[in-house]
């Protein structure tokens, strides 16, 4: 099975563009941008409740700390929050009536309840579906976020951090090489 695409910047801004005017449409961009963005996984941003992006006063934090039930393997980690995340959170959690901090943050709409990870997997391929990104998964964010990172310098071992890998090698991986990259490299001589 081959790796999920990365995605360019126009490539995601027409998937956040193809889901606009949607009855669902600011909690679907703030689970396209959590992936995109801070390099979740698919299963933590379903697991994630509103408590652990907003803190008691109604301020949006600036990292979630993520249990080990919340993650793969079972080891709690912490998912930094930019800026530009965070104003797209605080934006989306003006829409929720619900402040209950140990509610979900993303409610699906035919359970009434939070999403599982397998349905938000095929909620993530329909909307990439819809915005016509051919081999795109709820895996694709992740991967960008990494790329992106590594194409800014940014060393393998604070990629390995912030993706929650255990392995660099696991890390590498998720490194999409591309020309543009190596054209940086090569011009640095």
């Amino acid at each position: 099975m081959p790796q999920a695409k990365t995605l360019k910047i126009a490539e995601l801004e027409h998937v956040l563009k193809s889901v606009s005017g949607g009855r669902y449409y600011s909690r679907d961009r703030a689970m396209v941008l959590l992936s995109f963005w801070s390099g979740m996984r698919v299963g933590e941003i379903a697991a994630i409740k509103i408590g652990d992006v907003l803190s008691v006063d109604g301020k949006i934090k600036d990292e979630i700390r993520l249990k080990p039930e919340q993650t793969k393997g079972d080891k709690g980690r912490t998912v930094m929050i930019g800026s530009r995340l965070s104003q797209e959170l605080a934006d989306y959690v003006s829409t929720i009536p619900i402040r209950n901090l140990n509610a979900p943050l993303f409610f699906s709409q035919k359970s009434n309840g939070s999403f599982n990870p397998n349905a938000l997997a095929q909620k993530f391929r329909r909307m990439f579906e819809k915005a016509g990104i051919d081999g795109a998964t709820s895996h694709s964010g992740r991967r960008t976020f990494i790329t992106q990172l590594a194409s800014k310098g940014i060393g393998v071992r604070v990629l390995q951090s912030l993706a929650g890998h255990r392995s660099i090698a696991t890390t590498q991986l998720y490194i999409d090489v591309n020309d543009e990259m190596k054209r940086q490299a090569v011009n640095m001589i």
